[in-house]
């Protein structure tokens, strides 16, 4: 069977002479450094939910002492998330091109015979399964998610969350073993004939160099067709993103949102004047406030982005509203104000309820918002009023809020 060249078995059926050392190590190379940071954005964008601080933020359970990195979000730089999911977002989607590729070189070794030659050989092979098996997952599920097709047998957060520490902990092991021999192959001190290398090649149509050269290009326009989500001005550009060909229309609540008011189940008899009103919870009791008054409350502006997990982000839109500290000291913290739930008119669907720690709160451009750019936020926006926070994920700027309660959570 190994001798076959009719099957994939035997190094005679793999015939591409662009396969070897030095094509695989610069790729293999290119994605030790994009992984790394992919790894490192996808931590810090799961740490920005502060999953520690209450239940309804953290969306993998029993996650033991993979949440050690866990720390308060911070919030300044303001633009922080944005950033943060920006690079993590778009860099996933640029290397896809050389993660086939890496892939594409290296499948000879999937159908090595034996599948075992030595214990140190078999637990290569099993970490080369986690490995590819591990990465297309990873890039499968974050390029649904982007794309907003939730087809996962489960949620999005827990599968992409631990699909990635086990694809990260084969991606370690892995460059561990071959980094030594890809920096050696790269610098051109040999070309090494390994398992690789086709035995009978075929006549070459396209150099290695070229092969680079046009992987490198897929990488290229997979960038521009999809960066563009982050800029207001570029977002038409973003062909490869939901978020950028939409037309959220003009005027002052002119920019993207997620999720309508119509999706969400939030209509006139929620919001309207006479029905609705905030109530807001703390040490001395429960206040009721509608819109009006809230109105007649000091108000404040921020300018703050929106900067959703998806990666699409808008620039700064100038909000104005009550401080979410001020709104502490009406139920009894006049001095650092605590934690607080924040609960929506919305009945159903994730992050309907979210938590905020005491750094947010006391934050003074976390606010209440009422108006966004000099009007009145749109049903669509969150009217009569939604958070707005620095530097937080979009889906914890609540809409519809119909409820705050502060203290410690």
């Amino acid at each position: 069977m190994r001798d076959d060249p009719r099957l994939p078995t035997s190094p005679r059926f793999w015939r591409s002479p662009l396969r070897g050392p030095w094509f695989t190590s610069v790729l293999g190379l290119v994605l030790l450094v994009g992984i790394t940071v992919l790894f490192v954005t996808g931590l810090l964008s799961y740490a920005a939910y502060n999953p520690d601080l209450s239940p309804v933020n953290d969306k993998t359970p029993d996650k033991g002492i993979l949440g050690f990195y866990l720390f308060s979000w911070p919030t300044d730089p303001h633009w922080l998330y944005r950033l943060n999911q920006g690079v993590h977002v778009t860099l996933g989607i640029t290397v896809i091109p050389v993660l086939l590729a890496k892939l594409w070189s290296v499948v000879p070794r999937l159908f090595a015979l034996p599948p075992a030659r030595s214990l140190a050989h078999a637990l290569e092979r099993v970490s080369l399964l986690l490995l590819v098996g591990g990465g297309l997952f990873e890039f499968v599920t974050g390029v649904l998610n982007v794309q907003l097709d939730y087809v996962f047998p489960g949620s999005f957060y827990p599968l992409h969350f631990y699909g990635a520490w086990v694809f990260f902990a084969a991606f370690v092991a892995h460059a561990l073993l071959k980094t030594p021999m890809a920096l050696r192959n790269l610098r051109g001190l040999r070309e090494e004939k390994d398992d690789l290398v086709s035995p009978h090649p075929a006549e070459p149509t396209v150099s290695r160099r070229g092969a680079l050269w046009f992987v490198g290009g897929g990488s290229l326009l997979l960038f521009l067709t999809t960066v563009g989500q982050n800029f207001d001005g570029l977002r038409r550009t973003a062909l490869l993103a939901p978020h950028g060909g939409a037309d959220p229309g003009s005027g002052p609540d002119g920019f993207q949102i997620n999720k309508t008011a119509a999706y969400a189940g939030i209509g006139e008899a929620e919001t309207g004047e006479d029905a609705w009103r905030l109530v807001v919870t703390g040490r001395t009791g429960t206040v009721r406030l509608s819109r009006a008054q809230l109105a007649g409350l000091p108000l404040h502006s921020s300018a703050l982005p929106i900067a959703c997990v998806e990666g699409w982000s808008t620039s700064d839109q100038w909000w104005r509203g009550v401080r979410l500290r001020d709104l502490a000291a009406l139920v009894g913290y006049d001095g650092d104000p605590p934690d607080v739930f924040v609960e929506s008119l919305q009945q159903h669907g994730a992050f309907r309820r979210a938590a905020l720690r005491a750094n947010q709160v006391a934050d003074p451009r976390s606010l209440l918002a009422l108006y966004v750019n000099g009007e009145d936020l749109s049903p669509d926006h969150g009217y009569p009023a939604r958070v707005i926070v620095p530097a937080a994920p979009g889906v914890l700027n609540t809409k519809w809020v119909a409820r705050l309660s502060f203290g410690d959570l």
